[in-house]
């Protein structure tokens, strides 16, 4: 029987048999799927954070939503619904029975802390009145306001159309403005109130226009009759020394005697003359 032995070699310098293994570099198709899978992994991770941020989202405009409700628990909201989107817009819907209840729920709603905006859409209901028979209702109403309080110098005009109330022309300040958007406010039969009133300019040489003008029109025997009755007077606005006169007058005679006596107060840049002369059409204003 043959034996055999396994021969050895010595290792030689150099020599072909001897593998040199080399740093091999990832391929490009390594490389692609690599970013591929980065990519899968960052949506992934991105949709799971949209998701926890609109289930948060959610959570906190209900939250805000329930807030709101618990603001507007009283019995003249009984029949309006609160709705609060995830970017804090609260939006009012339903009915009042009253223009005033709709603008307080307005600013009630403004005042809750994380409320972004407000969309007002209650719509009023409460009685049906026709827009002559509100526009006689309000101008009686608004003629004795701020009686004792300088009424003679609100100059604050009047419209109806389709129950929207229109509040125009001037008052002396602040007070007398937002008293006439009361009574309008709280008025029956009042769908929406457009504020359009102007608010005189402080002024210490209005002030003293306005007094010498008063002491010039009601001082002159055929005119100080108009200071009788307090809900007729002849109405005086005064902005940076230009006078305007307002109301009604009994005649043609008496609206010419005010505004020459308006006319010649010192100071005085100009006078227009809105009064009307009763059972007469409008006229056309000097």
């Amino acid at each position: 029987m043959l034996r055999t032995s396994r021969a050895s070699f010595p290792e030689r310098s150099g020599c072909p048999c001897k593998l040199k293994i080399a740093n091999v570099e990832d391929s490009p198709m390594t490389t692609t799927m690599d970013s591929r899978k980065f990519l899968v992994l960052a949506a992934t991770l991105f949709a799971a954070f949209l998701s926890f941020s609109t289930v948060a989202s959610a959570a906190q405009a209900q939250d805000l939503a329930a807030t709101i409700r618990a603001k507007l628990d009283k019995s003249q909201y009984k029949d309006v619904q609160v709705n609060v989107d995830a970017n804090g817009v609260a939006t009012l819907t339903g009915t009042v029975n009253l223009y005033e209840y709709k603008a307080d729920a307005d600013k009630n709603v403004h005042k809750v802390k994380g409320v972004t905006a407000v969309r007002n859409e209650i719509e009023v209901a409460g009685p049906s009145v026709s827009d002559s028979q509100l526009e006689k209702s309000l101008a009686e109403k608004l003629a004795y306001d701020r009686v004792g309080y300088g009424n003679v110098f609100d100059a604050i005009t009047l419209q109806v159309q389709n129950g929207v109330v229109t509040l125009g022309g001037s008052a002396l300040d602040y007070p007398s403005r937002d008293s006439a958007l009361g009574v309008v406010s709280t008025t029956p039969g009042v769908k929406d109130v457009v504020d359009q009133i102007t608010v005189d300019p402080l002024s210490p040489m209005d002030n003293q226009i306005r007094m010498q003008v008063a002491r010039a029109i009601y001082g002159y025997p055929s005119l100080n009759k108009y200071a009788i009755d307090p809900a007729k007077p002849i109405r005086i606005a005064v902005q940076n020394g230009n006078v305007a006169l307002y109301g009604e007058v009994d005649s043609e005679a008496d609206k010419d005697a005010a505004y020459i006596r308006a006319n010649g107060v010192p100071g005085v840049f100009s006078v227009k003359n809105y009064l009307q002369v009763a059972n007469q059409p409008t006229e056309s204003k000097k």
